[in-house]
């Protein structure tokens, strides 16, 4: 596959975990799992940005390594979901979210929607 075609996929992927994020909004579902999928999405932003650029990501789940080889702006917001990661997953909590959840929806519904009109142009 191409870098766009690629690219694409995650961003296909990307929408699956937006749809996830949307039917969580209530605050019965779990703040971990809620900031897994969050991460995860934001992960695979990331990555297919390295790959439009023609590059391979790196299998890691470091959110601001992943930022600083895309060159994208991130919202601060989406950088603190890294705890999701890992951390949350196998740790005891408290892992309270870094905003509101709809924000943060937002704020990966903005950055897709970056990515994938930068991508066509």
């Amino acid at each position: 596959m191409s870098p766009l075609e690629d690219a694409l996929l995650l961003f296909a992927i990307v929408r699956r975990h937006l749809q996830v994020l949307r039917l969580g909004l209530d605050a019965a579902y779990p703040e971990e799992d809620w900031g897994f999928t969050a991460q995860q999405a934001v992960e695979k932003l990331l990555k297919a940005w390295i790959v439009l650029r023609n590059g391979q990501p790196p299998r890691v789940h470091d959110l601001t390594t992943l930022k600083d080889l895309s060159g994208l702006e991130v919202n601060h917001l989406l950088l603190a979901l890294q705890v999701y990661a890992v951390e949350a997953r196998y740790e005891e909590g408290p892992f309270p979210l870094p905003a509101d959840r709809s924000e943060i929806l937002v704020a990966i519904e903005m950055l897709l929607a970056h990515c994938e009109r930068r991508a066509q142009s």
